[in-house]
C-alpha cells in the first residue's frame, strides 16, 4: 500500500561516485598505498620462490645421469614439497581468505563505512528514496549531474576530519599544559 501523499511526491534519487569520493580522501589513498606496496612485495616473494623452484628443476636436469634412482626420487619429491610450499604461499596472500583480502578489508573497511553512514545520513535528511553507487557494476545508463551528491558526502567527511584533528590538536595541547603543570 502507497499513501496518496507518496505517490504524488515521486521518488527521490541521488547518486554518488565512490571512486571519485574515495581517491579523495587522503587516509584512504594512504592505505590503498600501503596495501599496493605490499602486494608488490607478495609479488616479488611469489616470483623469487618461482625462480628457486626453477633452478632446483634445471640443476636436476643437469645432475639426473649422475645420480642414482634414490637419489633422482629424493629430489623430485624435495621439488615437489617446493612446489606445493610455492602454492601454499600463493594462497596464503591472494587467496579467499588470504593476506590481501584482510588488509583490504583492515585498511579500507573503515573509511568504506565511514562513507556509506554519511551517505545514509544524507539520504535521511535529504528524504532520498534511493542513492545509487555511479562507480559500482550496477547499471546507470544516465544520470544527470543534478542528482550527483558526491560533493556533499566529500564535504560532510572533510568536515568530520577537521573536527577529529581539531580533536587531537586539543588533547594533545591538553597533555602538554598537565605536563608543564606537573613539573
Amino acid at each position: 500500500y502507497c499513501s496518496p501523499l507518496a505517490a504524488q511526491r515521486g521518488a527521490r534519487i541521488g547518486y554518488i561516485d565512490m571512486n571519485v569520493i574515495l581517491n579523495s580522501i587522503n587516509e584512504y589513498k594512504k592505505a590503498s598505498a600501503l596495501l599496493d606496496k605490499n602486494i608488490e612485495n607478495w609479488k616479488k616473494e611469489i616470483a623469487l620462490k618461482k625462480v628457486q623452484l626453477k633452478q632446483m628443476q634445471d640443476q636436476l636436469t643437469a645432475e639426473k645421469v649422475l645420480l642414482t634412482q634414490e637419489l633422482i626420487e629424493d629430489k623430485e619429491l624435495e621439488i615437489q614439497d617446493f612446489s606445493i610450499e610455492l602454492i601454499s604461499l600463493q594462497e596464503k596472500r591472494f587467496g579467499p581468505r588470504g593476506d590481501l583480502i584482510q588488509q583490504r578489508t583492515n585498511l579500507l573497511q573503515p573509511i568504506q563505512d565511514q562513507i556509506l553512514s554519511i551517505v545514509k545520513q544524507v539520504a535521511e535528511e535529504r528524504k532520498y528514496d534511493f542513492i545509487f553507487d555511479r562507480s559500482s557494476d550496477a547499471f546507470m545508463l544516465y544520470s544527470a549531474k543534478n542528482y550527483d551528491i558526491s560533493d556533499l558526502i566529500l564535504k560532510r567527511i572533510n568536515r568530520q576530519q577537521r573536527i577529529q584533528e581539531r580533536k587531537k590538536q586539543i588533547e594533545t595541547l591538553r597533555n602538554k599544559k598537565n605536563s608543564v603543570i606537573n613539573q
